[in-house]
């Protein structure tokens, strides 16, 4: 045989000679170079292969505490804003059901910059309110605190917008592994990066079709098409596909090859968003991760390779479960499921999440106090490359309930609200926490952010501040203290009169102090500002990190211009009961390994001057009883026991409102871009945009009592010592203890009876501040001495 086949050969040669030395010469000077050329390039993108995973987001995590407020529809709302998904038996993690007011919640468990938890099946209950209790449905006990894990609200890419969540071979469902063998490739373990058989077997099923009906790609040949090549239909392409393919088979293992493949492969598009890998695709479709899926889900997502577009189970959904179905089929031929198994599997819903959980930017406004607040840690470029957490303070439920609040607002006040803006912030009262930001009257506008860029006159709203450096000195002042709300007239150093006067128009004499920041009196509380000092009220302003503050006597009565974040700063002070906290949007940043790489957090430290905050407090709650936001006192708030200030700039062009509850504080700024009047005052644009949003977010009001170093005392307001209760004009306020003198003044039998000596026919030294009439000329004002 040997011999005959040499005799074959001897005689072709004349004929094979050319051919050979042509097909060698090919092979010698093109054909070897070139797969050199294609073995670098392998190589190369290989070994450095490191997925570009963006840097994503997060709200805080939700906390689970009995006695914590809550309502129902918030809660549904965190859950639902979280991916959860109503299943009606909360048995699969990052689903719950709802049964009366018990909740049963299977959490997913996550970690974060302060720790994190474990996955946990718990009960939630609710009632009048509030969380009831907190269960552990594994044990039966009780949980002091549990946490829902934080949802993801924003993502920052690079250059490509390709969401990626980056997992081990090890760590996938072993369903997954076999599964996508089963369907793509079941010769994955034997071939060399090509399947042959594989190849005739397709070109044989498509002859006798007469079109495409089958594919002969194994897992590593579209691997190679993802990594290195485009998708062009062309022969030069399958010749590099298949060379391809043989050298990255030559040089890395099946697992290295397999786990490139799980975490590269295209499933999904949400607008520019491209969503690659299965890790990714389990958070896209059902917002939990791979070792949660159920079959029928996993069947889901490997039956999404053969074209995520076609098969998108959101917009087609019965072309989707029907390859779901086909493929938990293949499962069953493959011995992977039993029959019942897939029979069960193909019975259940799609039960993919409405939208998918790769938000981009959901809170622009948000997002921008976040970039803020970690530019001095990381640059753009850093955020840009990705593969960051950055755990943030937003609520969910605060930060939607305040859109709908704007919205609401401005949709009541018909066509009038068309040429209307709107702002604001909500902070967490005690820590400083930012909760949410709204920037613009349309929900998730990308533009303008008027919370942080839109700088206007505050009005009224300065004045908390102006009677809280006067309570600095209660041995001079008291809540009591009757101020003149006569008119005045200053002479400015540039030679003009400048003559303020009250929203009312009137003069309203000699007023205690409360009822003059109730009412938000200007020329009472001018007179007081001048009497306490311009320095130390701008002094004490500026120690806020404000600049431009105002030196004139205007400033008293709201004639400087901030954002409302810079408001809600101002505010958080008293709110926090004296605490000069810093506002934060930032809690930590993890790396891609889950290790915190910075932690924000602020120490609180000794409260300043909280006596006077205290004073202030309880008088802003009769601003919100009697005063110019009486609305919030006659609704179904009025249990909150709120403390606020409303503020209107000259000719209604800017209206605003600040107010606090037990747990949260919010800021909101109505008017117009052209800075024309708006026509409205504070309490009828902003503190209904308060009003809307306390309406539903779950909160705990504030106490009503005055807080420790106060007393509740009757005073006279004429000479500001205490007297008795039956006494005319007589006042009861909280005064910082032990201030008053110990002597009780009495009115006498027929003062009591028939009411003499009013506060406005007394007169004392130094309690009062009456400056007088006449224009008074303070040259110093515009050096601010």
């Amino acid at each position: 045989m040997l011999t005959r086949t040499r005799s074959f050969l001897r005689a072709a040669w004349p004929w094979l000679r050319i051919p050979f030395w042509i097909c060698l010469g090919l092979l010698v000077g093109f054909v070897l170079p070139y797969t050199l050329v294609l073995n670098k390039r392998v190589q190369e993108r290989f070994n450095d292969l490191v997925f570009a995973v963006p840097t994503r987001v997060f709200a805080r995590p939700l906390p689970l505490e009995a006695g914590e407020p809550m309502t129902p529809a918030a809660l549904q709302l965190e859950l639902t804003f979280a991916g959860y998904s109503d299943d009606g038996h909360g048995q699969v993690p990052g689903s719950w059901a709802k049964q009366g007011t018990r909740y049963t919640i299977s959490s997913r468990g996550y970690a974060g910059p302060e720790g994190g938890e474990l996955p946990k099946r718990i009960e939630v209950r609710l009632g009048n309110g509030t969380i009831a209790s907190v269960r552990d449905l594994a044990t039966g006990k009780a949980v002091e605190l549990a946490h829902l894990d934080p949802a993801r609200i924003a993502t920052v890419y690079g250059a490509q917008q390709v969401d990626r969540r980056i997992v081990r071979l090890a760590d996938l469902p072993p369903l997954l592994v076999s599964g996508l063998q089963a369907v793509e490739d079941r010769t994955f373990k034997h071939n060399i990066g090509i399947d042959f058989g594989g190849i005739l077997r397709a070109a044989f099923a498509n002859l006798r079709a007469g079109r495409t009906v089958q594919g002969a790609s194994t897992l590593t040949q579209q691997l190679v098409r993802n990594l290195y090549l485009s998708r062009q239909q062309t022969f030069t392409r399958k010749i590099n596909e298949a060379l391809m393919s043989l050298l990255l088979e030559l040089h890395y293992s099946k697992d290295r090859i397999l786990e490139a493949y799980v975490n590269e492969v295209f499933l999904g598009q949400q607008g520019g968003q491209a969503v690659h890998g299965f890790a990714a695709a389990s958070e896209f479709y059902y917002g939990r991760p791979l070792r949660d899926l159920r079959p029928q889900e996993i069947a889901m997502l490997v039956g999404l390779v053969k074209g995520p577009s076609y098969y998108d189970p959101r917009r087609s959904p019965e072309r989707a479960l029907a390859r779901r179905n086909l493929v938990l089929q293949e499962f069953v031929d493959t011995g992977l499921l039993s029959a019942a198994q897939a029979k069960e599997a193909q019975a259940a819903p799609l039960d993919v999440i409405r939208n998918g959980q790769l938000p981009h930017d959901r809170f622009p406004a948000f997002m921008q106090l976040v970039r803020q607040q970690i530019t001095s840690d990381f640059d753009e470029d850093t955020l840009r490359a990705g593969n960051l957490s950055i755990f943030t303070t937003l609520d969910p439920a605060a930060q939607l309930y305040t859109e709908q609040a704007v919205t609401e607002t401005v949709n009541s006040l018909g066509k009038r609200g068309d040429d209307l803006q709107a702002a604001g912030v909500v902070t967490d009262a005690h820590d400083g926490s930012v909760l949410a930001v709204v920037g613009s009257k349309i929900p998730g506008d990308q533009g303008f952010n008027r919370a942080l860029d839109s700088q206007r006159p505050i009005g009224s709203t300065i004045k908390p501040f102006v009677y809280l450096v006067a309570l600095t000195d209660p041995s001079r002042w008291n809540l009591a203290t009757a101020l003149d709300d006569s008119p005045i007239s200053m002479r400015m150093q540039n030679g003009t009169l400048w003559e303020p006067h009250n929203d009312d128009n009137q003069s309203h004499g000699m007023v205690p102090m409360v009822d003059a920041l109730a009412k938000s009196w200007n020329l009472a509380s001018i007179r007081l500002g001048l009497a306490v000092g311009l320095p130390r009220i701008r002094a004490f302003l500026q120690s806020f990190g404000l600049t431009d503050v105002n030196s004139g006597p205007s400033l008293l009565i709201g004639a400087l211009d901030l954002s409302p974040l810079q408001v809600a700063q101002l505010y958080e002070y008293i709110a926090s009961d004296g605490h000069a906290l810093p506002l934060l949007a930032v809690r930590g940043v993890v790396d891609g390994n889950g290790r915190t790489i910075k932690r924000y957090e602020v120490q609180s430290g000794k409260g300043e001057y909280q006596e006077a905050v205290r004073l202030v407090t309880w008088a802003m709650q009769q601003v919100a009883t009697y005063g110019t936001a009486s609305s919030l006192g006659n609704s179904s708030l009025a249990s909150l026991h709120v403390a606020g200030k409303t503020g209107t700039s000259n000719d209604l062009r800017d209206s605003w409102f600040a107010g606090f509850t037990g747990e949260h504080l919010g800021v909101f700024w109505m008017g117009r871009d052209d800075n024309k009047p708006a026509h409205l005052f504070g309490a009828t644009g902003a503190l209904r945009v308060w009003r809307n949003l306390f309406a539903k977010l779950p909160t705990r009001p504030l106490s009503a009592a005055p807080g420790d170093g106060l007393q509740m005392a009757w005073v006279n307001p004429a000479d500001g010592k205490p007297t008795e209760q039956q006494c005319s004009g007589a006042k009861q306020v909280p005064v910082v203890t032990g201030s008053l003198s110990g002597d009780i003044e009495g009115c006498g039998f027929w003062q009591s009876l028939f009411g003499g000596g009013s506060p406005a026919s007394s007169s004392s030294s130094g309690a009062p501040v009456n400056p007088g009439t006449a224009p008074v000329a303070i040259p110093s004002l515009s050096s601010g001495n």
